[in-house]
C-alpha cells in the first residue's frame, strides 16, 4: 500500500500542511522580533521597513512599491523619519517632479543598529548554527522565486 499524497502538492499527506504550519510559526516569530526591534528604536514597523529598504537614494514611488503600499502612505512615513533626522528628501537631477528619499548619517547608524538588534534577538537565527543558517538562506531564496498566488 502506497503513501497517501496531498492532492494539491503531491507531497505525503500532512507533510505540506505541517511545513506550512511551521513556516507560519517561524514567520510569526520573525514578525514579533521585528516589531520589538523596531519599537526599541521608537520606530513603527513601516518606518523600520523603510529604513531597511533604503540602501541608496530612491524615488519615493519605488519605496512605495517595495513596501507594497500607496505612495501617499510613504509620504507620511518620510515626514516622520525626516522629522527625526533619519532621512532627507531631494529631487532627481533633470526631473524635479521625482522626489528622492535618502538616509542621513543618523539614518544609516539607526538602520545598522536595527539590523544588528534584529539578528541578535532573532529566535530563529539563535536556534540555528552557521551551516543551518546557510541552508535556510538557500531554501528561502529558492522558495522566494516561486510564483505568487493570485
Amino acid at each position: 500500500m502506497g503513501t497517501a499524497r496531498d492532492a494539491t502538492t503531491g507531497h505525503p499527506a500532512g507533510e505540506a500542511r505541517d511545513t506550512a504550519a511551521l513556516l507560519m510559526h517561524v514567520t510569526e516569530l520573525t514578525r514579533a522580533n521585528f516589531e520589538a526591534a523596531a519599537a526599541s528604536f521608537e520606530l513603527t514597523t513601516a518606518q523600520a521597513r523603510a529604513l531597511l529598504a533604503l540602501e541608496a537614494a530612491a524615488p519615493m514611488r519605488s519605496l512605495a512599491e517595495h513596501l507594497r503600499c500607496d505612495a501617499s502612505y510613504v509620504t507620511g512615513i518620510a515626514d516622520r523619519l525626516e522629522g527625526r533626522g533619519l532621512v532627507a528628501r531631494a529631487t532627481r537631477e533633470g526631473d524635479r517632479r521625482v522626489k528622492l528619499l535618502e538616509l542621513t548619517d543618523a539614518g544609516r547608524r539607526t538602520r545598522d543598529a536595527l539590523q544588528a538588534a534584529m539578528l541578535e534577538s532573532s529566535p530563529v537565527m539563535v536556534a540555528l548554527d552557521a551551516d543551518e543558517r546557510h541552508l535556510l538562506r538557500t531554501l528561502l531564496a529558492k522558495a522566494g522565486t516561486a510564483q505568487r498566488v493570485q
